[in-house]
């Protein structure tokens, strides 16, 4: 859970914007745990903002490259404490409000985290400064209507996992779909592709390439289609997401990974107002893409056709439904 931001922002505030000499002023807060500390600066000359995580006992090789992304950049600073120090600080052509918000997930993750080893949480605190380097260069815009609703449909194939007993790790670990995986989910050597309709005509399923439905690179193979209904009764996606988050919680690794993978689908809790629609969950659909299953790979189509996109109706394939329950055997995961 992300911190708070009035303790970063009081902090700042209660040192000098400019200095003339350079180095930094820094202030402690709440720190985590006895192995890590938190502190609020600025670096000056600049008077810029900065957020300083220490770790206790865990050395940081000289070689590995840190993150720096549009707005921020972070270095190792060294202290007479024999711990390894890292600050992220906002650039002065950052934009402060989105710098903030990055500093209270980072620091919410240490705090998520706690419980495990030093390294652990060193590695998931560089690793989430990461997906946010990639979050900005992607653009900070909320999801678009149609991406909203995938990611929708994904979750909801996240949550039915977990319903059937599988461990948060092992769920959370199986989510491809953001890391633009050809198949949403890698289960055993298997995948799960999802599609996701408000179509209330039909059930189209819009497939991206020659390789997503392709069932020589992974086997089995499975499609899970998605219907959602809109209703103002039903929930929304930030509220998909809380609740996701509410069941990874016994799992502090997974839900750090977890909110990862939310900033490499483009989701940015800051947005969440923007999300206002609300669904409930109509229908799911599980069939194994096999055989006479409707789709077009780089085995079945012309010479010379290199890519393809193109829609297939589910509606017309009523017989080789499959349960959740099914699949998991044949993907040879353990279900309940």
């Amino acid at each position: 859970m992300a911190r708070a931001s009035e303790e970063f922002l009081l902090a700042w505030q209660s040192l000098p914007q400019a200095g003339t000499e350079h180095g930094w002023q820094t202030i402690s807060v709440t720190s985590p745990s006895a192995c890590c500390a938190i502190r609020v600066g600025r670096k000056y000359p600049a008077g810029q903002e900065a957020v300083l995580a220490g770790f206790e006992k865990v050395q940081l090789s000289s070689s590995e490259a840190l993150p720096e992304g549009q707005g921020f950049f972070v270095e190792r600073v060294v202290m007479d404490d024999g711990w390894t120090w890292l600050a992220i600080t906002c650039s002065e052509s950052g934009l402060l409000d989105l710098f903030v918000s990055m500093v209270c997930d980072v620091v919410g993750l240490l705090d998520t985290v706690s419980q495990t080893n030093i390294h652990t949480q060193m590695h998931l605190f560089i690793e989430r400064i990461r997906a946010w380097q990639e979050f900005m260069k992607k653009g900070v815009n909320a999801l678009g209507p149609e991406r909203e609703i995938g990611l929708i449909g994904e979750l909801a194939v996240l949550n039915s996992l977990l319903d059937e007993g599988l461990g948060c790790s092992t769920v959370v670990d199986a989510w491809k779909g953001p890391c633009d995986g050809e198949q949403d989910f890698e289960l055993g050597t298997g995948a799960i592709e999802v599609k996701t309709t408000v179509s209330q005509t039909g059930f189209p399923a819009r497939v991206g390439s020659l390789l997503q439905l392709d069932d020589h690179i992974r086997q089995p193979l499975f499609l899970a289609g998605v219907k959602l209904r809109l209703n103002p009764d039903g929930f929304s996606l930030p509220s998909l997401v809380a609740e996701t988050r509410e069941r990874l919680k016994v799992a502090p690794v997974a839900t750090a990974k977890f909110d990862r993978l939310l900033l490499d689908a483009g989701y940015f809790d800051g947005h969440a107002a923007h999300y206002k629609r609300c669904f409930l969950l109509g229908e799911l659909r599980i069939y194994q893409v096999t055989g006479n299953f409707p789709r077009l790979t780089i085995g079945n189509v012309p010479a010379g056709v290199t890519a393809a996109s193109y829609c297939i109706d589910l509606d017309r394939d009523t017989e080789s439904r499959l349960s959740l329950d099914l699949i998991l055997d044949k993907l040879g995961m353990k279900s309940k």
